[in-house]
């Protein structure tokens, strides 16, 4: 009797979705789409700025759409088309605090991420998907909770990490079923943002796909494993906190 050669179990989860990407020039963005590439993914890439003349084809999305902060109403054609998105832009201002990188920092790494957040769960909830949720995976950062030696970086991951949590409290049943929510908490990796970085960000990027296939929402990738303590700890914390704190307009 002839026996299959690969067996079902091992068919990745991620064949055939399409997987948008924001920050996707980045290190961890292209890595990302190395490892969907390599899974049989369709990967978008969402970039504010425009697509390489060079690329790699191992890490090339095979779609490409330019946006810009405080218009994302303009993506919403695409991430109606989105089986996953992940949020993974971002800026480190390092040691600058003047007001105005402090405010792009804000902007770029909170507040962009939040409003996609809320505009891809309004659409997997107005249009959703046939046997499985959309997902939607959001870069916080280790800087959520440990230093980054960059004040304004750790603010406005703090802030963004602040309000993932808080979205994780108050879904609706509808909501968490039509859309699953992931936050990646992931340490330092060797980027231009961080060239010093202990890990490197294919092996990042291989972590977070494992967990991920798990079925993990808090998926945790660091050298410092005080994180794997301290994180869910405080998510438990923020969870009962917003729980008995959340009085809803009538």
């Amino acid at each position: 009797m002839a026996h299959s050669s690969a067996p079902s179990a091992l068919k990745s989860p991620w064949q055939g979705l399409r997987i948008g990407i924001t920050g996707v020039r980045g290190a961890l963005g292209q890595a990302l789409c190395r490892q969907f590439l390599a899974q049989g993914a369709v990967v978008v890439g969402l970039s504010h700025g425009p697509r390489p003349q060079s690329e790699d084809p191992s890490s090339a999305p095979q779609e490409w759409t330019q946006w810009q902060c405080d218009q994302e109403d303009a993506l919403d054609s695409v991430l109606r088309t989105l089986d996953v998105l992940v949020l993974n832009h971002g800026i480190n201002p390092a040691g600058d605090q003047r007001s105005e990188t402090l405010s792009k920092a804000i902007t770029i790494n909170a507040l962009s991420s939040w409003r996609l957040l809320n505009r891809f769960e309004a659409i997997a909830t107005t249009f959703p998907q046939e046997g499985r949720p959309r997902q939607l995976w959001v870069n916080t950062s280790e800087a959520e909770i440990q230093p980054a030696l960059s004040p304004g970086y750790e603010l406005s991951k703090r802030l963004i990490g602040q309000l993932v949590s808080l979205r994780w409290s108050n879904r609706s049943a509808e909501q968490r079923q039509r859309m699953q929510l992931r936050k990646l908490v992931l340490g330092p990796f060797k980027s231009e943002l961080n060239p010093i970085g202990l890990m490197s960000a294919d092996w990042v990027a291989q972590q977070v796909l494992l967990q991920a296939r798990m079925n993990l929402s808090l998926i945790i990738v660091t050298p410092n494993l005080l994180t794997y303590l301290l994180m869910p700890v405080s998510e438990l914390g923020r969870a009962i906190y917003n729980r008995l704190f959340n009085r809803p307009d009538p």
